[in-house]
């Protein structure tokens, strides 16, 4: 059997908050090594805004040296200026993955939600319990993997959701050899 030992960055953009979720993908354990999220103030201009957000992807790319950035895909939305703005805000974390020369891997939400939950249309709260079973959390165990904002914990999702796929295409790669 094969033994993995990967680092993921998982993201999941906006606008205002920028989830991001760091796991450890070591042998057959899921490792959580950070989580929470960036925000940016509404006040300030969409520049300073998405200025924020590379930066500290980037940062966090540079502290924590993952192997690839998984990132949510753009979903369909009837507000077309929430679309544009969470598509400015994943182009700017794909761009700090692409010159830290990560692969970048996306995932749509009805993936990622497959991948956790098992079902496409899960709700958030689903998606917070599943992860902390993943990862064996507990409340209040670990502080910096205990995020009060939803994102954060999709973040983790997304970083879930490589995992699963990254191991299973590898799979499939050895049967088809």
């Amino acid at each position: 059997m094969k033994e993995y030992n990967i680092r993921i960055i998982g993201i999941d953009p906006g606008l205002e908050i920028t989830g991001v979720g760091i796991l450890d993908v070591k042998g057959s354990s899921y490792i959580p090594i950070y989580c929470s999220c960036i925000i940016t103030n509404r006040n300030k201009s969409i520049s300073d805004r998405l200025k924020k957000i590379y930066s500290s992807v980037n940062e966090l790319i540079l502290k924590y040296s993952p192997d690839c950035l998984a990132i949510e895909d753009i979903f369909f939305s009837s507000n077309a200026k929430t679309a544009i703005n969470v598509g400015q805000a994943r182009g700017v974390c794909i761009l700090a993955g692409s010159k830290n020369n990560l692969k970048v891997h996306e995932y749509t939400p009805l993936q990622i939600k497959q991948a956790i939950v098992g079902y496409g249309r899960a709700t958030k709260r689903q998606i917070k319990y599943m992860v902390k079973i993943i990862l064996s959390l507990k409340d209040g165990v670990r502080d910096k993997i205990s995020p009060k904002k939803d994102d954060a914990w999709d973040a983790m999702a997304i970083a879930i959701c490589h995992a699963n796929s990254f191991k299973f295409q590898d799979k499939v790669k050895v049967l088809m050899e």
